[in-house]
């Protein structure tokens, strides 16, 4: 059984925590990709959970951080890489939320939303998915 993620508000981190964070241990001698490129060699499960594209934790717009996997450590994780995933090509629904740690019906959501704003966006048409015959 999957447990549901966890969101610690930057209000109520604790110094000591807010220092665990800070000081997640990184491997000595490998220095943090700057581009793609350098990612790409690097050793899997990607150690630096701070990435943006890591998906371990994402960093809410509020300040929050949302903990996608309570029970694994970030070295626990496979894929670990969301461009990694996005390398591989299509995904099922269900594949999308094993990896996100949410339900399949809140991919479904979460697509149909993408679709409707890629929709109203004329110079975006290039990326939207092609209709599905009913």
């Amino acid at each position: 059984m999957r447990r549901r993620t966890k969101t610690v508000s930057m209000r109520r981190v604790r110094k000591k925590e807010l220092r665990e964070l800070k000081n997640i241990d990184y491997p000595e001698g490998i220095e943090r990709p700057r581009i793609r490129a350098d990612c790409l060699m690097m050793l899997r499960p990607c150690p630096f959970v701070t990435c943006k594209y890591h998906l371990y934790l994402d960093v809410e717009k509020t300040g929050s951080i949302k903990f996608n996997y309570v029970d694994k450590e970030p070295w626990e994780i496979h894929p670990s890489c969301a461009l990694d995933v996005a390398d591989k090509g299509g995904l099922t629904l269900e594949e999308v939320g094993r990896l996100l740690n949410i339900t399949r019906e809140r991919i479904r959501q979460i697509e149909s939303w993408c679709c409707e704003l890629l929709s109203e966006a004329p110079e975006l048409q290039e990326y939207r998915p092609p209709v599905r015959a009913a």
